[in-house]
């Protein structure tokens, strides 16, 4: 028997499918919540090598992963590092993953509408909301602008046909 563990393609870490193939820092920023800075610290604070697949980790070692990356809250990182500084409701830091992230994300905009504060107002309308003009950027719908030539061309014989009649 081989001491080795086999190769695994498919690994699943918080809730997600992740490719085996990928080196563990690149896999890990797949998830959602998950950045590079914060897949490389916790990937160095276990002592794993950055540079292995995701593929190549045993059991053991994904169960570990898995389990820094929900408890990255207290690592003693910078609060920076985290995605949820002082919350609103509880006034911790801490880190989200995937779908409690987007439930926090979902909450806290629906917050902003119910009260009706200009980033609610900004949120309900589909406009942006941080500042970010508007003039030119964020339309949605058929763009408008210069016409091509040949379209000019095509109204213009359009037009002057319908004036001989």
């Amino acid at each position: 028997m081989s001491s080795a563990p086999e190769f695994r393609h498919l690994v699943r870490i918080a809730g997600k499918d992740l490719n085996g193939n990928k080196k563990l820092v690149a896999a890990l920023s797949d998830l959602r919540g998950v950045g590079d800075n914060l897949a490389y610290v916790t990937v160095r604070r276990l002592g794993f090598d950055s540079k292995t697949r995701l593929g190549l980790l045993s059991e053991e070692q994904i169960k570990q992963l898995e389990a820094a990356l929900h408890s990255s809250g207290g690592a003693s990182l910078p609060k920076w590092y985290y995605n949820r500084r002082n919350d609103r409701e509880t006034g911790e830091t801490k880190q989200l993953l995937g779908s409690d992230l987007e439930f926090a994300q979902r909450n806290d905009i629906e917050k902003e509408r119910n009260i009706q504060s200009w980033k609610g107002i900004r949120h309900g309308l589909g406009l942006k909301v941080r500042g970010q003009r508007t003039r030119t950027t964020g339309r949605k719908g058929r763009t408008v602008g210069v016409r091509k030539a040949a379209l000019v061309e095509a109204a213009k014989s359009a037009a002057a046909a319908k004036e001989e009649k």
